[in-house]
């Protein structure tokens, strides 16, 4: 039993340590609102490639969705990051198109501003997105987008 107990305690331990080292969070609870939320933590290869997995995830239903992303916490990605993001755009444009009702972006910052321009110079949002300075704006449009 104590084996056991030491056991759970190192695996609650290991999986704090995964989610601290997240670059971005994905919550589907509220689905078809999805939030993804950036932790803080400085973008690597490896964080990176499981943020945009679990972003390809979202489209697994093929269901109609809205996405928040909530970058009040965002470390500033690498621009070789900021590339990949702009190629997971055009890979996925048509899925988007036919399943994203719209996207919102939770920015209070002018550096993040200017990060999701970067990213939209390489690759043009292919659904309606709206920049709000509070979570609870951004949950009132994309829920209207969902209703539309």
């Amino acid at each position: 039993m104590l084996l056991q107990v030491q056991s759970f305690k190192i695996l609650l331990l290991l999986n704090k340590k995964l989610k601290s080292s997240s670059y971005a969070l994905v919550d589907q609870t509220s689905f078809p609102l999805i939030t993804v939320t950036f932790t803080g933590e400085k973008s690597t290869n490896a964080n990176f490639k499981a943020y945009l997995k679990e972003l390809d995830d979202c489209y697994f239903t093929q269901q109609q969705l809205a996405i928040i992303f909530d970058a009040t916490k965002a470390a500033v990605p690498k621009l070789s990051h900021q590339k990949q993001q702009a190629k997971w755009l055009k890979d996925n444009h048509d899925l988007m198109k036919q399943y994203c009702k719209g996207t919102a972006y939770v920015i209070p910052n002018k550096t993040m501003h200017w990060v999701l321009k970067m990213i939209f110079l390489f690759q043009k949002q292919p659904v309606p997105y709206e920049i709000f300075e509070s979570y609870k704006d951004a949950q009132i449009w994309t829920w209207n987008q969902l209703q539309n």
